[in-house]
């Protein structure tokens, strides 16, 4: 197999440290509204990688908030929970390849409340909520057996039903980010924050 030739050439946009808001998280916010308006395909995408035994491993989740840290749901006891539960250091990345941007977070994750659980989990459409109920995640299962569950669940609950011990919500609360603008002959923005004594550091990073 040959390697892939293809460049791409990035004009959209460039950044300076002056160009970045002082707060990350909202540096963050801003760019997902950017990213929204400029309807991207699932703009709050990210993908989360965890370590396990010093194996990584990464997957797409959704984020479903933004506070004091980037907040998305899942089962506890999948891959990646399981990942979680015996480290809670994880790193996560956004792309938006029509605005030539990403951003890499880095931090600890943590377990949100059990309200706000309840809260998000009331919140999702029914069928969401069978199929977040019913699925064994992560472990081999055949389709029809997977099906069936979710069959059977809805035969005993006619339009919504309570959030499983199993599944909830995480918080990652970062102590690193990286804002990255494509620039023409790969010469790159980086800006990186570093939380420092519960300050936020801006500096520029080569490409």
């Amino acid at each position: 197999m040959q390697p892939l030739e293809t460049r791409t050439d990035y004009t959209h946009g460039q950044l300076d440290v002056l160009d970045v808001l002082d707060s990350p998280l909202e540096q963050l916010q801003m760019w997902l509204s950017e990213a929204a308006e400029a309807n991207i395909l699932e703009p709050n995408g990210m993908t989360i990688s965890t370590v396990r035994q010093g194996m990584p491993s990464s997957r797409v989740v959704l984020l479903r908030g933004l506070d004091t840290g980037l907040v998305f749901y899942t089962n506890y006891l999948s891959r990646k929970g399981t990942d979680i539960a015996s480290n809670a250091f994880v790193a996560a990345n956004f792309w938006w390849a029509a605005l030539e941007r990403q951003v890499r977070i880095e931090g600890k994750l943590e377990k949100v409340s059990a309200a706000e659980s309840d809260a998000y989990f009331a919140s999702r459409p029914f069928e969401s909520q069978l199929a977040s109920a019913a699925s064994p995640q992560s472990q081999v299962v055949e389709r029809h057996v997977l099906e069936q569950m979710v069959t059977d669940l809805r035969a005993t609950h006619v339009d919504s039903m309570p959030r499983p011990a199993h599944w909830g919500g995480f918080r990652l609360v970062p102590t690193y980010f990286e804002f990255w603008q494509g620039r023409k002959a790969r010469l790159h923005d980086r800006i990186a924050f570093v939380l420092e004594a519960g300050i936020w550091r801006k500096e520029r990073l080569a490409p």
